[in-house]
């Protein structure tokens, strides 16, 4: 399990610090960023206020009622607080997890020369462009990129994972993070980032929300709950000139009361913790988003950019059957390729002699004994094998494999009868390599050809085994109007092939990145939002291009800088979870704010009636709750108006239901059950709280 795991809400180690948060958190300027509540309490302050007044001058006669509303009104912005102090505690929580991964280490700092001696220094003098040397047992010192060596390091501090990874230089796996424990061996690190500004340090600082910043969607649903904030301050300032018109007049906390239960105060008190709650969730699946912004666009994703290889496929290609030309059993393709791959460490070589294994019962040999010399793989070559018993057996790439033994169809040799005989075999072995090579490729398969002793034995048939499942999750992202489109470097008729049996509406074949970044501005340009995954320094283009930029923790420090999001799992397939938990947010947002609305309606019909009913007997009529006084009726939908904060505090945080629907569904749905519920809940509440009121004697 991964040492991110978020805690639950009811721990104490969370509910308890956040008690003490929510008072500091009356400090206006940080009341101020949310205005709803900013109202709210300065609406409090002022009934104090008067209260303190009446109750030095003697000048009324409802202490009691006017204390308790008093009460009431501060419990609700204390309640917002909590909502929002849990949230970060859980985020603290998980801060606190990352810090103590971190501990007073000493680097091994390279001389000028970068290779003779070296120097025992803190970790944190530590500038950057310098070269250390991390030896096996060593912590990575600093954020760093591998310049030399290679070695197996443990990122579990990190990750969670305990699994080792290879880190080495040159390539995709070069990128090192501080506070990961080498293993084996020895690499030369130069440094990337500073003390202070490592990735540890970032990750520390976004998880405890020092940096979260409020979304666009946010910032808008802000304004107008201001705007109707703004709205309903007019609206009750009225309301005394109509009372004094009927010849009567209407108490300040009565109209405090109404006021903050005409404003929608549910969605104001919960806003924040949503939005923390969204981060807090992607943490919690290893995920580090680097801003809110991300998370909420990951909700609107319309074009899906996903590599094949790992994400789509397993990522190793898996020997499924052995096809032999004419004149050769696959017992006998079976047992030379067997043999060629027993020392082949690549999954592509140890499934080849696991398939022969399992098909034709061919049991691994002793090669000592046979003095074997394996011949392994090169770029130059694109072959390997072994020599054994006098025996050469090659297998690699088609064309390789027929160029090592010499066939070539088009070039005749006359210098003898057997020799033409043998020169027309080889030709009629070579279309049958080829013709089933072909055949292999148009279903998507890597053919790799097998020779023993320069005779052509037949093809191994390799292929990208597409992930279980895989295909009805891309059925699940088109439902949510999500287009998926599958990037690989096959070649089209392979990427076509793949593309069919995955479900993708889409690839982008021999993909270079300049087509990648086309691909997306091109998506863009259509008003689309658009979400890829990237490792190499080769994705970083297209991945800061991107709206939602996934980078790979195994990757290069520029794809990792290119991108919004950090996968600490280097999982690909997150994208999807990812965009499931961005949907995620925004209908928990859009849930809650139908759900304060629509409970607005009942809260209405219980202190409506009781502030103008001695003035308009009428008005009893919408006394539809039947609550027992005006008094009783205030006093309860103040008390539900609070209580109600702290009831769904758990669904802000824990997050509405995902479900895959299209946008008029999921509307549909809000209204039913969030809209309907707003209004039923409040009326059942708020009578069982009169009910309760009343019996005690409370107003």
């Amino acid at each position: 399990m991964s040492k991110l795991q978020s805690a639950s809400i009811l721990d104490a180690g969370i509910l308890i610090p956040a008690i003490g948060a929510s008072f500091r958190k009356l400090d206006p300027r940080s009341l101020a960023k949310n205005p709803v509540m900013f109202v709210v309490a300065v609406v409090s302050a002022l009934t104090t206020l008067l209260f303190i007044k009446d109750v030095v001058l003697g000048s009324s006669a409802q202490y009691g009622f006017t204390l308790q509303i008093i009460i009431w009104l501060w419990f609700t912005v204390l309640f917002a607080n909590f909502a929002e102090a849990v949230a970060e505690g859980r985020g603290k929580a998980q801060a606190d997890a990352l810090r103590r991964t971190r501990t007073e280490t000493t680097a091994k700092l390279l001389s000028a020369d970068g290779r003779s001696s070296y120097e025992i220094v803190p970790a944190t003098s530590l500038k950057v462009g310098d070269l250390v040397v991390v030896e096996a047992g060593d912590i990575i010192p600093s954020d760093g990129e591998v310049v030399e060596g290679v070695a197996s390091v443990n990122e579990a501090a990190i990750t969670g994972e305990s699994a080792p990874v290879i880190r080495e230089s040159g390539g995709d796996r070069s990128a090192v993070t501080g506070g990961t424990q080498v293993l084996s061996d020895w690499i030369r690190v130069r440094i990337t980032a500073a003390s202070g500004n490592t990735f540890l340090d970032r990750m520390i600082s976004l998880v405890e929300g020092a940096q979260r910043k409020k979304t666009p969607n946010e910032i808008a649903l802000n304004i107008l709950l201001a705007g109707m904030t703004l709205i309903f301050v007019l609206a009750v300032a009225t309301i005394p000139s109509f009372a004094a018109y009927a010849g009567g007049s209407i108490p300040i906390v009565v109209l405090v009361a109404l006021f903050v239960t005409l404003i929608p105060t549910t969605i104001g008190a919960l806003l924040s913790a949503i939005g923390i709650a969204g981060m807090d969730r992607l943490v919690r699946f290893n995920v580090l988003a680097m801003s809110g912004r991300a998370v909420e666009a990951a909700g609107d994703v319309d074009t899906l950019l996903l590599d094949k290889t790992g994400t789509i496929t397993l990522g190793n290609r898996q020997a499924t059957e052995f096809r032999p030309i004419k004149g050769v059993t696959e017992q006998e393709l079976a047992d030379a390729a067997q043999l060629a791959s027993l020392a082949d460490e690549t999954p592509e070589g140890r499934s080849i002699v696991v398939l022969a294994k399992e098909k034709y019962r061919i049991r691994e040999r002793d090669m000592r004994s046979l003095h074997a010399h394996f011949v392994p793989f090169t770029a130059q070559t694109r072959m390997s094998g072994v020599d054994v018993d006098g025996s050469s057996i090659r297998k690699g790439a088609v064309d390789a494999v027929l160029a090592h033994v010499g066939a070539n169809p088009t070039v005749a040799v006359a210098s003898g009868t057997a020799t033409l005989l043998k020169t027309q075999a080889s030709a009629e072995s070579v279309r049958d390599i080829r013709a089933i090579a072909d055949e292999i490729a148009k279903v998507g398969g890597t053919p790799l050809a097998v020779a023993r002793d320069g005779r052509l034995l037949g093809v191994v048939y390799l292929k990208d085994i597409v992930k279980g499942g895989i295909r009805e999750r891309f059925a699940e992202l088109r439902r949510m109007g999500i287009r998926t489109v599958m990037i690989t470097g096959d070649n089209p008729m392979t990427a076509a092939a793949i593309a069919a049996e995955a479900g993708v509406d889409d690839f982008l074949a021999e993909a270079t990145p300049e087509n990648k970044l086309s691909l997306i501005r091109e998506e863009q340009a259509k008003g689309k939002l658009v979400a890829m995954c990237g490792d190499g320094t080769n994705d970083a283009p297209a991945l800061a291009q991107a709206d939602v930029g996934v980078a790979m923790n195994t990757g290069t420090v520029a794809a990792r800088e290119a991108g919004n999001m950090v996968d600490l799992d280097s999982d690909p397939t997150k994208l999807i979870e990812i965009v499931e938990i961005g949907k995620q947010l925004l209908m928990t947002r859009g849930a809650l704010t139908t759900f304060s609305i629509a409970n607005d309606i009942a809260k209405y019909f219980a202190i409506i009636p009781a502030m103008f009913v001695a003035f308009y007997p009428q008005l009893q009529v919408l006394n539809v709750m039947g609550l027992s006084t005006p008094q009783s009726a205030i006093l309860s939908a103040i008390i539900f108006n609070a209580l109600i904060i702290v009831a769904l505090i758990p669904l802000a945080l824990r997050g509405v239901k995902y479900r895959a629907v299209g946008a008029a569904s999921l509307l549909r749905r809000n209204l039913l059950i969030y809209g309907l519920g707003g209004i039923l809940v409040p009326f059942a509440g708020i009578k069982a709280i009169d009910m309760v009121v009343s019996a005690l004697g409370l107003a």
